[in-house]
């Protein structure tokens, strides 16, 4: 896996990302908004017809902090959950919850299998349009239910966060489709990034300015995709990893160029790829004993995706202690590993201007 490309010193002009002496501290949490994959989706994809190829609402996941389902792909908790508790903010509902009318601290519209491209997975996920327009509906709400002036102040001080992507250059290799053969890398990222970019702008507009990133991991090395190519003998998928390299560097330029363009437009970028790679490749370092192989599943790797028993393959294992893997299953990663990176996130610096710490706590 390779790492993003260093920024150097492009953002000396910014106070460090801990710093907040030259920001107003908010008086109570702000909104916080949640958009993208199974990274962050906490169940909007139980309430919808799809298939349990994007949906994790039974056994084994949810089993260490939960002690039941609740719809994540994880043993317990994701980044977003972890990151709200540091806000001070309880577990942010998915949209699509039943029976969800009050909205007092934000919304999760994050869909497992979603990508930017509406080809992704289509028709069995809720693609990154989709969720805007979700979005859309819900600051016309906020405009109808607290009228137009708190409305907007609540979307102007609301942290946006996203991790988009992964889907987009892993759906290829995992369907049969050949939409990698019609366009040139470069092509294809563009569109990807392209429709980043519509989301970021279309939500500025709206009156957002705060945003967190998640950068894409080394798809690659996902054990998924290191099953596929039995001649690599367990090494990484390099075509996908490389994809994901691409996206990424698009990604940085993206919004340093956003932050010039967009006045007011704050974000932070956490380096998904470097964090996961360190964890992967260096477990113990980390507090792990096991960095390749997923605690849930079965075949090498742990890499067919069959946790839980209600896929197409239903045979699978499971490991005595997630907290000792990397993985939780073929594609996702435990609580323990989220909760580390929620912890880089909110309070290191991040390959951006600023940490979630920052954005959440400042006007």
């Amino acid at each position: 896996m390779l790492p993003l490309h260093h920024l150097g010193s492009v953002y000396s002009y910014h106070p460090p990302a801990s710093s907040l002496s030259e920001c107003h501290r908010a008086e109570k949490p702000p909104f916080f908004f949640i958009f993208g994959d199974s990274f962050l989706d906490s169940g909007n994809n139980n309430y919808i017809n799809t298939t349990t190829l994007d949906q994790s609402n039974f056994w084994p996941y949810g089993e260490t902090y939960f002690r039941f389902p609740t719809g994540r792909f994880s043993d317990g908790r994701l980044v977003s959950d972890f990151i709200a508790e540091y806000a001070k903010l309880p577990l942010i509902p998915p949209f699509l919850q039943p029976g969800l009318h009050r909205y007092n601290n934000g919304v999760n519209f994050a869909s497992a299998g979603a990508g930017a491209l509406v080809e992704t997975f289509q028709g069995a996920v809720i693609n990154l349009q989709t969720q805007l327009r979700y979005y859309k509906k819900l600051v016309a709400r906020l405009s109808k239910g607290l009228g137009n002036a708190q409305a907007k102040m609540t979307i102007s001080g609301a942290v946006y966060l996203f991790s988009i992507g992964t889907n987009d250059y892993v759906s290829p290799f995992v369907t049969n489709s050949t939409i990698l053969k019609s366009f040139s890398n470069s092509e294809y990222i563009g569109m990807v990034i392209g429709n980043v970019t519509s989301a970021i702008k279309e939500i500025y507009r709206s009156g957002g300015r705060k945003f967190g990133f998640l950068n894409l991991g080394s798809l690659g090395c996902s054990p998924g995709l290191r099953i596929l190519k039995p001649q690599n003998k367990g090494g990484c998928l390099e075509e996908a990893s490389v994809l994901a390299e691409l996206h990424n560097k698009a990604l940085s330029k993206l919004l340093l160029k956003m932050e010039m363009q967009l006045h007011g437009f704050k974000y932070s970028l956490y380096d998904f790829n470097n964090n996961l790679r360190q964890r992967m490749n260096h477990p113990s370092k980390f507090g792990f004993k096991e960095g390749k192989i997923a605690c849930c599943g079965t075949g090498d790797f742990r890499g067919i995706f069959s946790c839980g028993g209600k896929r197409p393959v239903t045979e699978f294992q499971l490991c005595d202690n997630p907290k000792e893997h990397v993985f939780w299953d073929s594609y996702h990663l435990t609580e323990r590993v989220y909760k580390q990176m929620a912890d880089q996130m909110w309070a290191e610096n991040s390959k951006g201007p600023y940490n979630l710490k920052t954005l959440f706590q400042c006007h």
